[in-house]
């Protein structure tokens, strides 16, 4: 019987701009065997009906954003935080310890069985904490051209609700000069990217060659 401590699980933080592939890399990510701890997903549940933010936010930003179901109205909050840069960091306050204690515990939970967790943070970059959280940082890229079609084709958006979520967010120059790993995700279909994915679970050790 070995009496060698288990090996500690590798985290891996994971980000890319609005319309990169991150998601979709996520997804790719997990199919190979990690486990995949989304920040985003965890924000939804918090602001979700009866989620354990709401109260909270309701008492910082009234009952106008709060909707029908009494979960977050996501789309008034989007509005108020880029109207108001001061209600973004009430925001911030609110729900940034909350989804931080929730991926830890996740993280927690899924170590025992998994050598690769990989924290899927949309806004890794722009938060300034999540560097030390992190052993590598792999960023999904690819052209601002492409990132706004993506868009609009999936969601709809005008090119003009595209740009202005794009200046809110971290620079392709400053994502790429924190990634660790890059995937530039132009002109991949989804065999191509897979084959990256792919290419990099074997360079870190995760998947036999």
């Amino acid at each position: 019987m070995s009496t060698e401590a288990p090996k500690a699980a590798l985290r891996l933080g994971l980000t890319g701009g609005i319309g990169s592939g991150k998601s979709t890399v996520a997804g790719l990510l997990a199919e190979a065997g990690a486990a995949i701890i989304d920040t985003d997903a965890i924000s939804r549940a918090l602001t979700a009906p009866g989620g354990a933010a709401m109260p909270a936010l309701r008492e910082a930003f009234g009952p106008t954003l709060v909707a029908a179901d009494g979960g977050l109205d996501r789309a008034a909050m989007r509005s108020a935080v880029f109207a108001d840069p001061a209600a973004l960091l009430r925001l911030e306050a609110i729900l940034h310890p909350m989804i931080g204690a929730e991926t830890e515990r996740q993280a927690h939970l899924a170590a025992p069985d998994h050598a690769l967790l990989v924290f899927d943070v949309p806004l890794l970059v722009e938060s300034g904490r999540w560097r030390a959280r992190v052993d590598r940082v792999l960023v999904v890229d690819c052209e601002t051209e492409t990132q706004i079609q993506r868009v609009m084709a999936r969601s709809g958006w005008t090119r003009e609700g595209v740009e202005a979520v794009l200046r809110k967010q971290a620079s392709r120059a400053q994502r790429r000069a924190a990634a660790d790993v890059l995937i530039h995700n132009e002109g991949l279909d989804l065999v191509a990217l897979r084959g990256q994915v792919l290419a990099l679970m074997q360079h870190w050790g995760f998947m036999e060659r």
